[in-house]
């Protein structure tokens, strides 16, 4: 049996796309972040040293990483409908993605959640325009342009696909829809700037599987 230890508002919720995807059976062993610190709970820990979501067991098999666990699913259960043919350029772009997206697109994503957080942070108020300044300043010099480039790139290479890696959905596009749909809740796409990015998120959205495994997740906050 596989089962999906599922930490709610976060990267596991993809997870469990794939899975609606492709059809299979399995459980959901749900976990809530600390109200507080937002952390994962220490109870993860006892599946995998790290601690962090998503993990998926498969028998005795314990797999963490997203784009790994992606990657087994669509290779082991599949049937070839989720990884193209290593023969063609669609193979390289499904690898391309799988690794851009934890890669390239979500640590500046990340840092900016940090920088924003350091703006709006109780602390005392003559610390305050030293620790606003450092945080724009990363902004404005290099956060904020990476999200820029990164994000224009992405609306160019979607100009005239669907999908990122063929005419149909591979574990690519599972692996990348987790940073584009934050990116929309957020306001870092927006459909006057990134139409295509936006369209994109919305095709995710409108598929069964994906509204399935919305129900069987529970609380998602996109951003």
């Amino acid at each position: 049996m596989l089962t999906l230890h599922h930490l709610n508002n976060s990267r596991s919720q993809r997870i469990l796309w794939l899975l609606e995807e492709l059809g299979l059976d399995y459980q959901i062993q749900h976990y809530q972040r600390d109200s507080k610190t937002m952390l994962a709970p220490d109870s993860l820990k006892a599946v995998h040293p790290l601690g962090k979501s998503p993990l998926l067991t498969d028998g005795d098999k314990v797999l963490a990483e997203s784009g790994a666990i992606i990657h087994y699913l669509c290779s082991r259960y599949g049937k070839q409908d989720w990884i193209p043919a290593e023969s063609g350029d669609e193979h390289e772009a499904y690898h391309y993605w799988l690794h851009f997206a934890e890669g390239s697109l979500m640590p500046p994503m990340l840092l900016k959640l940090v920088m924003d957080k350091v703006r709006t942070s109780p602390m005392p108020f003559f610390i305050r325009p030293v620790a606003r300044k450092i945080a724009d300043k990363a902004m404005k010099s290099f956060i904020g342009p990476n999200l820029k480039n990164n994000f224009a790139f992405v609306e160019q290479q979607l100009e005239g696909r669907q999908w990122l890696a063929g005419h149909q959905p591979t574990g690519a596009d599972i692996q990348m829809s987790f940073p584009l749909e934050a990116a929309v809740a957020r306001g870092l796409a927006e459909e006057q700037t990134h139409p295509n990015i936006c369209a994109y998120v919305a095709q995710i959205h409108s598929r069964e599987a994906y509204q399935k495994a919305l129900k069987a997740g529970g609380e998602y906050a996109y951003a």
